[in-house]
């Protein structure tokens, strides 16, 4: 790619970016979110077509110009987004072939079907049924699936656009072999992560880019990587201090939980929260440590408003005394806020501005008598724009176009508006850059120095050690640990983390 430059209404998006990714290679592309990444990855694809850009594309020593996905993809070029496109009630050997089904004079052919989602679920190394809904495997094994679906159109390109960010870390590690394998059969590949660990392990050459411009190409075994030598081209300046330096000076309980236990909402023999009991004092970061299915989420919303499962035994406390959280508006009401980990589909509403999503925790605040004041509506988003630095020219713009960090601050302007005392954080850094992610550590540090009590979910246990001043664990639903900061260590924790039912009663 020589000299693509891409604008959108009021932002320049990319200005000259070049990229080369030679044969066999696997190519990573780092930069903050806002860099110009994804854009660059859909100019390439054909989701921005020939004529929207400026610039050339050579692919094997010819000229592109693509008109649309379709054009990529029958010259070998398949992306893979971060939001999955699977169909989730097809199978998934009919969603490996869908637009590209084995079919003569328009009937498909099943046999032909089965048979080669069979030798391409071999090939990604997924041991299951192509009969089987794609809703009924995990999100690891769907990303096999895209793989899978990837291969089926002879792939030669193939990009990964934040391939493991909903991902645990034993899927993790299958897809990033699964890389290096694909590069020996000779397929190409660009690698878009934020996790540069990651990156160091599977990557032969960095590009990184800096607000929509190429700041340089890492070839790896020549100029060696580091992670400082990437975050320094990331964000212009050296990030000495990831977590913010605070001292903790926690008050009194203002948060608790005793005995909260609550069903899976459809299978009701199965405890998926069992009798957890835990406590946040003012001013207080304290996280929850636990692998995928330990409970964590589950928790958190049936706490908020019981938006999740059903609810069998235990109470919520606040300044001592019990409250109520049977709802979302209830719970608000008692000062709680929740930042879900699927801000996408449960944080905000991509359709609509800024100004709109920051306010709708808090309505009561921008209305009179029943009426929205969307001057002073407008007004309170400016001012969250400002102090939580969020890039977009205004606060009328489309809050599904901007990028994750970005969006991530928008979900935390809107529950800081209605003025929380006890805020949870559900994967709150989860898909966004590291300096995205130094800001965003700062506000949580200044949410816990006004007195606020933070609770932090999060799959990264670095990110838990580098903020909270206590950290739980769980596992299988339960509570399993409770470690001072001082005291906790990666291993610890995950040791804590994975102790199962049995071996905990066995202690007992």
């Amino acid at each position: 790619m020589r000299s693509i430059s891409k604008s959108f209404p009021g932002v320049q998006a990319l200005s000259e970016v070049n990229l080369s990714v030679a044969h066999g290679e696997v190519h990573a592309v780092c930069g903050e979110n806002g860099a110009g990444k994804s854009t660059l990855m859909k100019v390439l694809s054909g989701v921005h077509p020939h004529g929207s850009y400026e610039g050339e594309i050579l692919f094997q020593g010819a000229p592109c110009a693509f008109k649309d996905i379709r054009a990529s993809e029958q010259r070998g070029i398949v992306i893979i987004h971060q939001e999955l496109a699977l169909v989730p009630y097809l199978s998934i050997a009919e969603n490996i072939f869908l637009g590209n089904e084995h079919a003569s004079r328009g009937i498909i052919s099943w046999n032909k079907t089965l048979t080669h989602a069979t030798s391409l679920l071999r090939r990604v190394g997924l041991d299951e049924s192509p009969h089987t809904r794609v809703a009924d495997i995990g999100v690891g094994k769907q990303q096999l699936v895209e793989i899978a679906k990837a291969l089926a159109k002879d792939v030669k390109l193939l990009i990964l656009d934040e391939p493991t960010s909903a991902l645990n870390g034993e899927d993790s590690r299958k897809l990033l072999d699964l890389t290096l394998e694909l590069k020996a059969q000779g397929i190409s590949c660009i690698l878009i992560s934020h996790k540069l660990d990651e990156i160091a392990q599977v990557a032969d050459s960095v590009t990184i880019l800096r607000d929509g411009r190429t700041i340089e190409t890492i070839a790896v075994d020549a100029d060696g990587i580091s992670e400082d030598r990437i975050i320094r081209g990331m964000v212009g300046r050296d990030l000495e201090h990831r977590y913010p330096e605070r001292t903790s000076e926690a008050g009194d309980v203002v948060f608790a939980v005793e005995g909260w236990t609550v069903q899976h909402p459809i299978d009701h023999q199965r405890k998926v929260v069992d009798g957890v009991s835990l406590h946040v004092r003012r001013g207080e970061i304290v996280g929850i440590a636990g692998l995928m299915g330990a409970g964590r989420t589950e928790l958190a919303m049936s706490v908020f408003g019981r938006s999740y499962g059903r609810h069998t035994g235990g109470r919520v406390l606040l300044n001592g005394t019990e409250v109520r959280t049977r709802t979302v508006p209830e719970a608000i009401g008692h000062g709680l806020a929740y930042v879900t980990e699927d801000r996408g589909r449960l944080g905000l509403n991509l359709t609509e501005g800024i100004s709109r999503n920051i306010s709708l925790s808090a309505l009561g605040k921008v209305s009179r008598r029943g009426w929205v004041s969307e001057h002073e509506e407008n007004r309170v988003a400016e001012s969250f724009r400002t102090s939580m630095r969020i890039k977009a020219p205004s606060v009328f713009a489309q809050t599904g176009k901007l990028s994750g960090g970005n969006q991530q601050k928008v979900v935390l302007s809107k529950w800081i508006f209605s003025e929380p005392d006890v805020l949870i954080l559900d994967e709150p850094t989860r898909g966004i850059d590291i300096g995205a992610k130094a800001e965003i550590y700062t506000v949580i540090a200044e949410l816990a120095a006004q007195g606020k009590a933070v609770l932090i979910i999060s799959s990264e246990l670095p990110e838990l050690l580098g903020m909270c001043d206590r950290i739980y664990t769980m596992a299988e639903g339960r509570l399993t640990g409770e470690v001072d900061r001082a005291d906790a260590t990666q291993e610890s924790l995950m040791r804590l983390m994975t102790v199962s039912a049995a071996t905990q009663n066995e202690q007992v």
